[in-house]
């Protein structure tokens, strides 16, 4: 099922919220440069460039991503980054609903890459329990790499402890267990695309 039909939106719909989304995280941008407070105006800069990769895979092969998925990881970008103004110090329910929505992006992401492998080689033929289990174990790995690149940019990165990282890993599974379970769906115009890469590469 498509987040358009969960939330009941239209394709119109969402891209409007996505176009609101934006300009927020571009309204950060000036307000971190204007205020001196760089690392925010950075992070939203990176959140808006990732918005705008949907975009950028339209005009460079011709992939138009469905409105729910754009909106699906426009919304993570920006719980991120308006979580830096803050939130995540303030309320431990901000971070826990925000990895949560994060983990379930980087899920989705991680299903579509290898069930596109998986079709396009017939080497590979894992059975359908066994994707769920990879869901789950891809994002606990993410989670891992970037635990350790937090710790190796502490000065730049704040860390908050042992039960902020538990806590963190624990709604990461969250997150992609939902994926697992009612999400794959989302993505199985992701998994064509990436499909007609390998493909494109493979004949290439």
């Amino acid at each position: 099922m498509r987040l358009g039909e969960t939330l009941g939106l239209s394709d119109s719909q969402e891209r409007r919220i996505v176009r609101a989304l934006q300009l927020v995280l571009l309204a950060l941008v000036g307000y971190g440069a204007a205020t001196g407070r760089y690392s925010i105006a950075v992070t939203a800069g990176l959140a808006l460039a990732i918005t705008l990769l949907p975009a950028a895979l339209r005009r460079e092969y011709g992939y138009s991503m469905d409105a729910g998925l754009t909106l699906w990881i426009t919304g993570a970008v920006v719980l991120h980054t308006v979580g830096a103004l803050g939130l995540y110090e303030w309320y431990q329910w901000y971070d826990e609903i925000t990895h949560t929505v994060s983990a379930s992006v980087i899920a989705g992401l991680g299903y579509a890459s290898f069930r596109a492998v998986e079709l396009h080689t017939d080497e590979i033929d894992v059975p359908p329990k066994f994707r769920s289990v990879f869901i789950v174990v891809f994002v606990l790995a993410v989670g891992v790499f970037w635990e350790v690149l937090e710790f190796a940019f502490g000065g730049l990165v704040t860390v908050y402890g042992i039960d902020d990282i538990v806590t963190d890993f624990v709604f990461n599974a969250v997150g992609a267990v939902i994926v697992a379970v009612w999400g794959t769906g989302s993505v199985g115009e992701l998994v064509g695309f990436f499909r007609g890469r390998l493909r494109s590469d493979s004949n290439g």
